[in-house]
């Protein structure tokens, strides 16, 4: 007999990083509706409008920041569960066409951004263990065209969250990449080639059906981990 069964998410802390829009802030409003606890990392430090949160003001590529940030939720509600490391940056060209300071934005925020978070929260998770889950891309797992930079910085964050599984799993902690196809928030617009009427735009998924996504790894039963979800819209076909 198949039974499905889920774990409450109520009164568990959750610190989310990029959360003041797009996914980010999709998934902390679905952790908020569980009873999740949140402290939520922006550059502008919004809170949503949500109950039992800490705003904070952060940038993933200063680890002073993240350290600072991840404190304070944990000096708020006394512990740390859930780690949602979405903070990233999209800038969609061909490799030639890519500024320096572009390629150094996109490795500092979505590749050392990452790290750093993963070095600031681990030390709590490792207390009781609990969940790491990174919102990649279907870009990280396989190459596109016009937008080799990023593809890059997303391989990197898949292959980064793969080695946290064998590190961190003896400590009860499980590493999930959330890899969706294309979504229709600004980051998915990005810079570059995309512009507003592209016809591939209108295909793309909402950022809450990539929440439903993180809250059903969130919410299964702590026997088995979830190492990688990779989803993308029915219509999403001239993506490659």
């Amino acid at each position: 007999m198949v039974t499905t069964s889920s774990v409450s998410l109520k009164g568990k802390v959750a610190f989310v990083t990029g959360a003041s829009g797009g996914i980010g802030a999709a998934v902390a409003q679905a952790l908020a509706a569980q009873g999740a606890k949140l402290g939520l990392a922006s550059r502008t430090g919004n809170d949503l409008g949500l109950a039992d949160v800490v705003a904070l003001r952060c940038d993933v590529r200063d680890p002073a920041q993240v350290k600072a940030a991840v404190a304070a939720t944990v000096e708020r509600f006394g512990r740390l569960d859930i780690v949602i490391a979405n903070a990233g940056l999209g800038s969609y060209r061909p490799v030639i066409d890519t500024s320096t300071e572009e390629i150094d934005e996109m490795v500092d925020v979505n590749v050392k951004g990452l790290i750093y978070t993963a070095q600031a929260t681990i030390p709590y998770l490792c207390e009781r263990g609990g969940d790491f889950v990174t919102l990649a891309s279907e870009a990280g797992r396989r190459g596109l065209p016009g937008e080799a930079v990023y593809v890059a910085s997303k391989f990197a964050q898949v292959g980064f969250t793969r080695s946290l599984d064998h590190e961190l799993r003896g400590f009860g902690i499980r590493c999930s990449n959330i890899c969706p196809g294309g979504v229709a928030t600004n980051f998915g617009m990005g810079r570059g080639l995309r512009t507003p009427d592209m016809p591939q735009l209108s295909e793309m998924m909402r950022s809450e059906d990539v929440a439903e996504v993180v809250l059903f790894n969130l919410t299964r039963p702590p026997t088995f981990r979830i190492l990688e979800t990779a989803f993308r819209s029915m219509h999403e076909q001239s993506w490659g």
